[in-house]
């Protein structure tokens, strides 16, 4: 096969090297169409769909957060569905009853396993969000709605709650007066969120905490 040798000219103007036999006027198009290409936005990355993770849970943060470690990657993960009640962080992010109640009942349930997760999404803290399941077929998202320890997760609407029965296991934990439901007056963590926690850090009166 034949091989083509290009040579180009030592001085270069106006910053761009035109090759030589060929006039600055012929070139002109041919730059401007590079330019145009290079100026041109990459395309946008499709949305991943769900997909797994496994390894060994290694931490649980509270009762709806956990460590995974996958190899040598250590994924923070969210339990998709679901909204546990908020641990305390100093006085001005003071902690919901039951908070480590279901901390507790998480770590009973999942500390120390090896575990296949599915996940659906990433939040925009960048945890993995995902279904638990148990060895014994269940998931922890549900055992922790089911026992009270827990609430269905309704913020947006319901867009995040991927997992339509823990609707109704909460329903039957509030009607049995399990756990977090045995005392009147249950806040839902993204009430306490917003307004204890906002309120307080921005100097108002919080009667909700």
């Amino acid at each position: 096969m034949p091989i083509f040798r290009c040579s180009f000219p030592r001085r270069v103007r106006s910053g761009r090297a035109v090759p030589q036999g060929v006039s600055a006027r012929s070139a002109a198009p041919a730059l401007l169409a590079a330019a145009l290409f290079l100026a041109l936005p990459a395309p946008a990355a499709h949305a991943a769909g769900p997909y797994a993770l496994s390894g060994r849970i290694v931490a649980v943060s509270d009762g709806d957060t956990l460590t995974l470690l996958a190899g040598r990657d250590r994924h923070r993960v969210r339990l998709a569905s679901i909204d546990a009640p908020e641990t305390g962080h100093g006085r001005q992010r003071p902690g919901q009853p039951f908070a480590q109640a279901a901390r507790k009942a998480l770590a009973d349930l999942v500390a120390g396993k090896t575990l296949t997760l599915h996940c659906f999404e990433q939040d925009r803290y960048g945890r993995d969000v995902c279904d638990v399941p148990l060895p014994d077929g269940r998931t922890a998202n549900r055992v922790m709605v089911e026992t009270g320890l827990a609430w269905a997760n309704r913020q947006g609407g319901g867009k995040y709650l991927r997992d339509e029965a823990i609707a109704g296991l909460e329903r039957r934990a509030r009607d049995r007066r399990l756990g977090l439901w045995s005392q009147a007056g249950a806040v839902a963590p993204w009430d306490w969120r917003w307004q204890c926690w906002d309120a307080l850090e921005n100097g108002r009166s919080a009667s909700i905490c």
